[in-house]
């Protein structure tokens, strides 16, 4: 199944990839980011079967000359930053060609899988107007087919409300970490505070802002009438060339507002188009994305 998302191709190139955070966690570690505090070091825990992918340095060798199976040695580390991926499945991410919500879904499953093959714990997130049932994900590479089957059940619906989702994120989640939110950042409400009310509880966010082409510049000519994909609200206007450069020019300035809150708080934006392939995004301004402080 992991095929239908991202291809094996696409994955071993992922493997040299690191999911980097910038804020520090006191008394926590992990993947292989180097830690800033010292701690006391591997503590031996438990055995458990070898999965392929698993790191061959941790192969119980002794127990395998006389058992001849490959048996893992789990150890007792530090506590580890957790990893948590918001995915917006809001009514709105299925609009566009390709669609956003699968183009979405696939940066979801190419960053899951950085982040597992470095051992860290991921949680997969869903929202909309609240937060959906999520999954947690952990211990290497064998845990990334039940992510992608995961991310393939999930459909877009509902109405997108960021303030409750922030408040309701909080709650259920007191470890700070790093967050990806995944979003096309569309909502009738204010986006903001939650952005600053998140950032402000100490996550380390990195807001990447999906868009396709036609909801930055939209194709149409004419008397139109527009429903809200979320709302279901219509909107009768006259669209021209006129019209179009202004509301490219609304689309450009909502976008640098989202920007400019998440560079204010120290996270990270990266805004990108579906028209981007997932393969160069995660590449280029994904891995290379830096917090810069916007006066």
């Amino acid at each position: 199944m992991a095929e239908a998302l991202i291809d094996q191709k696409f994955l071993e190139r992922l493997e040299r990839l690191t999911l980097h955070w910038q804020k520090s966690f006191p008394g926590l570690v992990g993947g292989h980011n180097a830690s800033r505090f010292s701690g006391g070091g591997l503590e031996f825990l438990d055995h458990r079967g070898f999965h392929h992918g698993d790191d061959l340095r941790a192969v119980n060798w002794r127990a395998y000359l006389r058992l001849e199976k490959l048996i893992l040695k789990l150890f007792q580390v530090e506590p580890r930053i957790p990893v948590r991926i918001m995915i917006d499945c809001s009514a709105s991410m299925s609009t566009g060609e390709p669609p956003k919500f699968d183009y979405v879904r696939r940066l979801a499953a190419a960053l899951a899988y950085v982040g597992l093959v470095r051992l860290e714990t991921i949680t997969l997130q869903p929202f909309a107007g609240e937060l959906e049932d999520a999954m947690g994900c952990s211990g290497g590479r064998h845990r990334f087919a039940p992510a992608v089957d995961y991310l393939l059940e999930l459909k877009p619906k509902g109405k997108t409300n960021f303030m409750k989702v922030s408040r309701e994120f909080i709650a259920n989640y007191p470890q700070r970490g790093l967050l990806i939110i995944i979003s096309d950042f569309l909502d009738d409400g204010e986006f903001e505070k939650p952005i600053q009310y998140l950032s402000d509880f100490g996550h380390d966010l990195m807001l990447l802002h999906v868009w396709n082409e036609e909801d930055r510049v939209p194709p149409y000519n004419g008397e139109l009438v527009l429903e809200d994909a979320e709302t279901g609200g219509n909107l009768e206007l006259t669209f021209d060339d006129e019209t179009r450069l202004a509301y490219t020019a609304a689309f450009d300035e909502y976008a640098k507002r989202v920007r400019d809150i998440s560079l204010r708080k120290g996270g990270r934006y990266v805004g990108i188009s579906t028209q981007t392939p997932v393969e160069i995004a995660i590449f280029g301004p994904v891995m290379e994305a830096r917090s810069t402080e916007v006066r």
